[in-house]
């Protein structure tokens, strides 16, 4: 059974790199429309937090693309070189 404490710690850390790229997709996301002031920044914002929590919450396909394309079960790893 693993260590509760390492678990935490595994979901803060993944939480917080969430919370950090967040900042970095929000900003290029929005660059555009608000440097042309086609957008205010606080809507532009808040939009796009709305938008990315919605699309982390409907959308599988990254997750089914990394579990299931990208990384194979060990069983299907052939050892012989």
């Amino acid at each position: 059974m693993p260590d509760t404490s390492l678990i935490i710690l595994v979901v803060v850390l993944a939480l917080t790199f969430d919370f950090i790229n967040g900042f970095h997709d929000t900003a290029n996301a929005i660059a555009t429309c608000v440097s042309t002031r086609a957008i205010r920044p606080g809507v532009a914002i808040i939009g796009t937090a709305v938008l990315n929590f919605l699309g982390a919450m409907i959308s599988t396909g990254v997750a089914k693309t990394i579990g299931g394309d990208i990384v194979t079960s060990a069983s299907m790893i052939n050892e012989v070189i």
